[in-house]
């Protein structure tokens, strides 16, 4: 539990506005509506565990979720399969960029579900019988997660399945190693489309305090996955989610998180509230470089860091 002050009563307004200055990042240009997102974008949100949401300016403001969605796949493929996905995956960081063309030496397995190509295997394993079957079991598992439906956007599925050169390569690549059953080209249509959800910084808190709360939506009281499969997801992102920064992340920030080219950031104190916030501009590993800096401070003004003394 946090040992700092209410989070009800921590000014979000302030800390977005201290941190608007910082110009250092770049924002992504792997496809046309990420390379015109606005650098000014800051958002900030907390989901507490009793459904209230608070958030600064611009909290309401769409984005789409690229890979922020990766943990809430692996939570469905758990669920799907009945926790089979841990042994179709692996759980270990790599220290390699997130699209790396890598696969684990002598199972092809992808090396953990945080990096593209373990994304694109546990999209692969959500039930359903062909790639449209399990496009709307994932919206549907995402929708249970935020509270409420979500939109995809048609426009960045698309360039996301076009352009995406690497993501067909890995998916290529697990389906000659026997890792991915599935077609490669089923497989990366899928998954552009679940990078192309549609949310803003306030639904994308609930879904962190979704896994925070072992797997509850604080909103709706409805259970999304079991306690375990929550526990299994922001154990992971501990250790992954935030690409080869993610030792870094955890000794300054100290809570499970999950990084993302669109700029956004979720985060899950387990047990405390889930966050998020949301800036394109990007660092050298992918992390939004306002959305490090905001979480740093939340997490020291809040108590939020998992080793802290209490």
């Amino acid at each position: 539990m946090p040992s700092g002050p209410d989070p009800r009563a921590y000014d979000l307004h302030a800390l977005r506005d201290r941190v608007l200055p910082e110009r250092e990042g770049r924002v992504d240009d792997s496809i046309p509506q990420l390379e015109d997102a606005d650098p000014d974008l800051c958002a900030i949100a907390l989901a507490l565990p009793d459904g209230e949401v608070r958030s600064s300016a611009q909290g309401d403001a769409p984005f789409s979720l690229q890979s922020a969605v990766k943990p809430f796949l692996f939570a469905l493929a758990l669920l799907d399969t009945d926790g089979e996905a841990l042994d179709r995956v692996g759980i270990e960081p790599t220290g390699e960029a997130f699209d790396a063309i890598k696969l684990e030496s002598g199972t092809g397995r992808p090396p953990n579900p945080m990096v593209n190509a373990g994304a694109l295997l546990t999209a692969s394993l959500v039930d359903g019988s062909d790639a449209e079957a399990r496009a709307d079991r994932i919206a549907r598992g995402l929708a249970a997660f935020a509270g409420r439906d979500l939109e995809v956007d048609e426009d960045i599925a698309h360039n996301e399945h076009l352009l995406g050169d690497r993501n067909h390569a890995l998916a290529h690549l697990m389906r000659a190693e026997g890792s991915m059953s599935v077609g490669a080209d089923e497989a990366v249509a899928v998954y552009a489309r679940s990078c192309a959800t549609l949310v803003d910084a306030e639904t994308l808190a609930v879904m962190g305090a979704t896994l925070a709360g072992a797997g509850v939506n604080p909103r709706t009281g409805e259970r999304a996955v079991p306690a375990r499969v929550a526990r299994d997801v922001v154990s992971v992102m501990a250790t992954c989610g935030v690409y080869d920064g993610s030792g870094r992340w955890m000794r300054a920030v100290g809570i499970p998180a999950k990084s993302s080219v669109s700029g956004a950031i979720v985060l899950a104190a387990r047990g405390a509230l889930g966050a998020a916030v949301v800036s394109p501009p990007l660092d050298a590993q992918g992390t939004s470089v306002r959305g490090r800096i905001v979480s740093e401070r939340l997490s020291e003004d809040l108590g939020l860091h998992s080793f802290a003394e209490r």
